[in-house]
């Protein structure tokens, strides 16, 4: 067996070992520490300064099992604060974890703080980045796979090898100077590349025959991707963490922010075929970016003949969005729990209020923007998770975000929606403008139950919902001037980040937090503030 694969099943092996040997215990602790420092990278023949993770690019990959402990000392070595946010780890109870600048004071230049946080309940395929100052930008993303324990089955047989590739867009311009652009009120030039695992390709070793998993995550900044791989059929297996139907496709769209897993088998005469990534819906005067990487035969002596596998219609909505579609939650399959995931029965729940969240370009105070339903987010000195939990007033702006759009003038605002917990809300999010949009919520998954490129969204939509097996996932795509709904469930309190992923729009202003909350005080709803939280700002000084 080639070596890439036969780590890849030790791995997958031992995972499996280390579950079976700690069933019945108490759940594992995984200990790590990362010392970020900036450092040369060269991922497209000119040398940069990269953010590095212990000396790497992208950051180590945490293999972890469900419900592990995960401790993570983070060293900032950089000249200015640093934040890393667990993209797609729901953090329960936890919200004081989630490391973005509304719940944690990123970390000073030559401090530490260290994430404690449970991989719980989950099971698949996440990843963690920086999440303050563009540093997305630099570098410091990697992967995060969580794996099943053995008495939680999951609906495939063990594949023979288990890859990750962190796909994104880059910039040969540095994220001081991106920053720079973004601040001056000039929009992100359109990306110079497409990069796989850091590198403009990779490549994949495998045996003729065998069956493998390929988890494709979109780590970029703004661009979405389309992923296929020459001659073999891509059979989803697992997305954000949930399990879907096994449809099989020729490509699949992955939108800023989001994840998917495949298998795919090597049933083709034993040669080396592409692996191609493109980029989608790009400006009508720009040709896609693309990235080739290769699926290399253990036996194979030649190259798969030319053409490289062409990507989906460009422009056209309508493709993406059939596709989205016919991702279906697999009503049959284990969760990470031990019950179905499909006994859970989202579309008899009565919703307790609806939030219509337009997304728009704004002039504010004289600079560009981006606002939702009128206000752009201007980030605090202090978190609005400290404002919160040590009763600071004058701040926070409580539901100052209208639940539709009001036709109101463009404002600055720190906003947060006050929601209960175990509320049962409806959230569309309206794209206004020609560009795919991307939308992520902290803390939670969410059924995806419609989508729409016909412009306005109306009530009359919600007669077309998917109301019994809509893919439940952490990040949705908008269409351009169409619109996206969701289901969520409230079952998580804190204070959760409600963000575009495209993370120049995030920047400038295209977010707010929900403010989940009881009155009832109990560690089995949250966890009390961390005896090691960095308080900054209007709580700088405060007792823990």
């Amino acid at each position: 067996m080639p070596r890439m694969a036969s780590l890849a099943l030790a791995r997958w092996v031992l995972l499996a070992a280390m579950a079976a040997r700690l069933a019945g215990a108490d759940d594992p602790y995984r200990y790590f520490t990362w010392i970020v420092t900036y450092g040369p990278i060269n991922p497209l023949g000119a040398i940069q300064q990269g953010i590095l993770i212990n000396g790497q690019f992208p950051g180590p990959r945490i293999d972890c099992v469900t419900n592990d402990n995960l401790i993570v000392n983070v060293v900032n070595n950089l000249d200015e604060p640093f934040l890393i946010t667990w993209n797609g780890i729901k953090q329960r109870k936890n919200s004081w974890q989630d490391g973005v600048a509304g719940t944690n004071c990123p970390i000073p230049p030559g401090a530490n703080y260290t994430y404690k946080f449970q991989a719980k309940d989950q099971i698949g395929t996440f990843t963690y980045f920086p999440s303050v100052a563009l540093h997305r930008a630099a570098g410091g993303f990697g992967a995060l796979n969580v794996y099943q324990r053995p008495a939680i089955p999951v609906p495939y047989p063990p594949p023979a090898g288990d890859f990750t590739l962190l796909v994104g867009d880059w910039y040969l311009a540095g994220h001081d100077q991106l920053r720079q652009t973004l601040d001056s009120g000039a929009p992100l030039p359109f990306p110079d590349a497409l990069l796989i695992n850091g590198m403009p390709s990779a490549t994949l070793v495998g045996d003729q025959g065998r069956t493998y998993l390929l988890r494709v995550s979109n780590v970029g900044m703004k661009t979405s991707i389309n992923f296929r791989v020459q001659g073999h059929s891509l059979k989803l297996a697992e997305v954000e963490g949930t399990h879907p139907v096994q449809n099989v496709y020729d490509s699949l769209d992955v939108h800023v922010g989001q994840s998917v897993a495949f298998l795919v088998t090597l049933d083709q005469p034993p040669m080396d075929y592409a692996m191609v990534a493109s980029t989608r819906f790009n400006p009508a005067d720009i040709s896609p970016l693309t990235a080739v990487g290769t699926l290399h035969y253990s036996s194979a002596t030649s190259m798969a003949p030319d053409p490289l596998p062409a990507g989906p219609p460009e422009q056209e909505s309508e493709w993406s969005m059939n596709q989205a579609r016919s991702f279906r939650w697999n009503l049959t399959a284990s969760a990470a729990r031990p019950n179905p995931q499909g006994s859970f029965h989202y579309g008899t729940i009565q919703t307790s209020r609806t939030l219509v969240l337009a997304s728009s370009a704004a002039v504010v105070a004289g600079q560009r923007r981006y606002a939702v339903n009128g206000v752009s987010f201007v980030v605090p000195d202090t978190p609005l998770k400290l404002l919160d939990n040590y009763n600071i007033a004058n701040v926070i702006e409580w539901d100052s975000v209208p639940e539709r759009p009001d036709g109101g003038a463009p404002r600055p605002g720190t906003p947060v929606v006050r929601l209960n917990l175990h509320e049962f809300v409806e959230v569309v999010f309206q794209n206004t403008e020609n560009e795919m949009q991307s939308w992520h919520l902290d803390g939670y998954d969410f059924w995806v139950v419609g989508y729409g490129d016909n412009g306005q969204w109306t009530e009359n939509e919600r007669l077309n919902y998917n109301l019994v097996d809509a893919q439940a996932r952490h990040t949705v795509q908008v269409y351009p001037n169409g619109w996206s709904a969701i289901l969520v469930s409230l079952d998580n309190q804190g204070m959760w980040n409600l963000r575009s992923a495209n993370w120049d729009r995030q920047y400038l202003g295209q977010q707010l937090y929900l403010r989940v909350w009881t009155a009832e005080q109990s560690f089995s709803n949250e966890y009390s503030i961390p005896t090691n939280a960095i308080l900054c700002g209007r709580a700088a000084g405060l007792p823990h």
